[in-house]
């Protein structure tokens, strides 16, 4: 579906906050002095179409589900980074963030994870980092379903496309700034600037800081620059050149002790939500973004055109991190996790990874997609059709360590802090001892082609292949210490693998009317052992985890679907029946005496989803979407172990992190006197984790609302006063989960914040 797009804490002293409220102040007394002619508050249209030219057709008559949300419904709400955009929206959780991937972006797309199906401007980013910012975004597109056949090595529940901001063909320039609760404060600029004929030069630029509502110690803090000149814009050869630039100094979040078990469901008792376990005076996850893109685009005639994108992007991150993890004791004496008698009472002991984990990562790519569009005739058929090369390589280097040893390099008993009151700052000894390296490349190489077939006036056929080599290889060390301090390191043998991959997807479109559409779609997905350059595949294994030889996972996904545009076209209502199925995923063989995976494991999720999203009336608005996912798994371990006598007790289990109900809506309504309203909620029904045991019992986290709103003012025609409100009833939940036999954790949602800003056009 297509869419338009409190209480502070005293923390660390910052001297640039004076700066900052000063710079809001004057922006804000400008915006009042010089805004001169009345005029009201408009509502911006939805957009009809995706940004990547794979996709041939506007969304009308695009026989898959699409959720475009643009720069305008982003603003209206005042959402801050990926996750914050993606939890509005039904259908999508969040892992913890944490794994052999790194602490970032870890999401769930209809039942199955999406963290490497990220694109910008419909190229690969697949590193794992937080995507922390949306000021140089000019829309975030969500399509569901299988997508090997757009971004090569995919998985079956979607992929997210972050679609950057370009020079236009007009002058302009938005200024905003922003205060609000717990130490919130941000300034943006957007200028566009025409130059001389046919060229464009745009700058975007970020800084921004705020607390984490509701939490004693987390923060976030970051910059960004993105200048983009664009070329030739009234002839035939276009060249547009991008470049961005961010850095964060960022608190990881982990958030709190969970867990989901016959002895506790959900944070531990005598836990404040508020609370941090980690050590504040330790923890970080410093980041920084360089990425340059150049787009050269030539239209021959009207019949045919050729773009070519070239990127470069590099994505760094130090991080050091002390998760929730340990050994904990309730106040009544009990382990949550055992049940058993523990001593002492109220009583947290840290210990074990990653507590002190560093990890110094660095994610490079290099890519280069050319597609090929043309309009030609076949007899009565139209064809619309797109073919492409794309080429990729990208490297991932991980640097290792840890900081809390002795300085022989040993582990040691961290000290004992209450469960109720923990202690976040932490005095004992540091040793900085190196661990473990990790040199990792995949290389990409692909053709793929697209056609819009429009058979008369009612029918259309849209479909489209790939086919890819996909070839990755990682070496790995890793550095044990004797007592003495002597340190031994063993490197790995190579672990390799390389593929050929075929991926499609086909649909046919009945329009009973031009506002009308009705469709049928199939594809699938195909992710080889290592789909992402962050780690890599398995090369040697004695229990039976080695995968470098296995042959490549397989998906598929079905979906029948109908659009309808009405209000004259200002609304697009859309419904959906779909099917997802992994139908070899792997699994351990069960059997030591065979060290490889095998691809036995399948599961599925039947669902409905339903949207809405445009203009009711001239002053009405709205955005709203509803998802249904009746997931399973069908074979959670190797037929080798079933045939050995072993038990699959998650066979029949819901998958993990995947809420059976979730819906969103948003909408806003013009008033007189230049007044804008606006609200919107997100419900997230209850889901599960997989089960650790035969024995063990199905535990849910419990479903909740979330509430958001919003007002704005216009003074005069050129700026604009808004406020927002998240969390409007201080709903207490939790995102993020990580449910663990021994030691669990999860993320408190943000608490009720306020934030009010200005912007002013000029």
């Amino acid at each position: 579906m297509s869419g338009r797009g409190i209480t502070s804490r005293a923390r660390r002293g910052h001297t640039a906050s004076a700066i900052w409220a000063l710079a809001g102040a004057s922006l804000l007394a400008a915006g009042a002095a010089e805004a001169q002619n009345a005029g009201d508050i408009t509502v911006t249209g939805k957009r009809d179409e995706v940004s990547s030219p794979k996709y041939t057709a506007p969304l009308l008559d695009t026989p898959q589900t699409v959720t475009v949300v643009d720069k305008k419904l982003i603003e209206e709400q005042n959402l801050l980074g990926l996750r914050d955009v993606l939890s509005t929206l039904p259908g999508i959780t969040f892992g913890a963030g944490e794994g052999g991937g790194g602490f970032g972006d870890s999401i769930n797309l209809r039942g199955f994870t999406a963290s490497n199906d990220i694109t910008v401007d419909g190229v690969r980013d697949s590193a794992q980092y937080t995507r922390s910012d949306p000021f140089n975004l000019e829309q975030i597109e969500i399509v569901n379903g299988a997508n090997s056949v757009y971004g090569g090595a995919g998985s079956v529940g979607g992929s997210i496309n972050l679609a950057t901001k370009r020079p236009m063909a007009r002058d302009g320039a938005v200024a905003a700034a922003g205060i609000g609760t717990d130490n919130y404060q941000r300034l943006t600029l957007d200028l566009n600037k025409t130059v001389g004929e046919g060229a464009a030069f745009r700058l975007n630029l970020m800084g921004h800081r705020n607390d984490v509502p509701g939490r004693d110690v987390e923060e976030n803090k970051r910059w960004g620059v993105a200048p983009s000149l664009t070329l030739g814009m009234n002839g035939p050869t276009q060249i547009t050149l991008l470049y961005a630039h961010q850095e964060d100094d960022n608190t990881p979040q982990y958030g709190v002790p969970f867990a989901l078990n016959a002895f506790n469901a959900g944070p531990l008792p005598g836990v404040d939500p508020s609370d941090y376990f980690g050590y504040s005076n330790i923890d970080k996850q410093d980041s920084t973004i360089d990425s340059f893109t150049a787009i050269v685009e030539h239209r021959f005639n009207d019949a045919l055109s050729v773009r070519n994108l070239t990127r470069w992007q590099k994505a760094t991150q130090y991080l050091i991190v002390d998760a929730p993890q340990g050994t904990f004791c309730l106040a009544s004496g009990i382990n949550p996790y055992t049940g058993a008698a523990c001593t002492p009472r109220n009583s947290f002991v840290p210990s074990g990874n990653p507590r002190g984990n560093v990890r110094d990562t660095a994610n490079d790519i290099l890519i280069n997609q050319s597609d090929f569009t043309a309009h030609f005739n076949t007899g009565a058929l139209a064809h619309t059709l797109v073919t492409g090369l794309s080429f990729s390589n990208e490297t991932y280097a991980l640097d290792g360590a840890n900081l809390l040893r002795t300085p022989q390099g040993q582990t040691f008993i961290l000290p004992t802090t209450t469960l109720s009151n923990p202690n976040p700052v932490y005095t004992g000894q540091q040793n900085f001892k190196p661990l473990s390296t990790t040199d990792s490349e995949v290389k990409n190489r692909a053709f793929y082609a697209f056609d819009r077939i429009e058979i008369g006036k009612y029918w259309e056929l849209n479909g489209g292949v790939r086919f890819e080599r996909n070839e990755g290889r990682a070496v790995t060390t890793a550095t044990a210490y004797a007592t003495s301090g002597a340190a031994t390191t063993t490197i790995n043998p190579p672990a390799e693998n390389a593929d050929d991959l075929f991926s499609y997807r086909a649909g046919v479109v009945f329009k009973p009317s031009e506002s009308t559409s009705l469709y049928f779609a199939y594809g699938n997905a195909v992710t080889p052992s290592q789909s992402t350059v962050n780690g890599g595949c398995t090369a040697t294994s004695t229990t039976g985890t080695a995968n470098c030889n296995l042959d490549p996972e397989e998906a598929r996904s079905y979906e029948l679907g109908g659009k309808w545009s009405t209000m004259d076209g200002g609304l697009l209502l859309t419904a959906a029946l779909f099917r997802n199925e992994r139908t070899n995923f792997r699994v351990n063989s069960g059997d030591p005496t065979i060290p490889q995976q095998q691809l036995d494991g399948s599961s599925k999720v039947d669902g409905v989803a339903l949207g809405a999203s445009g203009l009711i009336t001239d002053h009405w608005s709205v955005f709203a979407n509803y998802t249904y996912l009746d997931s399973e798994i069908e074979q959670s371990i190797s037929t080798i172990a079933v045939s050995g006598g072993a038990l699959d007790f998650q066979k029949g289990d819901p998958l993990p992190n995947t809420p059976k109900h979730s819906a969103s809506f948003w909408t806003t309504y013009e008033l007189p006197h230049r007044l804008m309203i606006g609200y919107g909620a997100t419900y997230t029904g209850a889901y599960t984790f997989n089960r650790a045991s035969a024995t063990a019992a199905l535990f849910y986290t419990p479903d909740y609302w979330v509430h958001r709103a919003m007002i704005s003012y216009g003074i005069r025609r050129s700026a604009v006063l808004q406020l927002n409100i998240n969390n409007l009833f201080d709903e207490h939940y939790y995102t993020r989960i990580r449910n663990n036999a021994t030691s669990g954790w999860a993320t408190p949602g943000e608490a009720r914040n306020a934030v009010l800003s200005v912007s002013y056009r000029f």
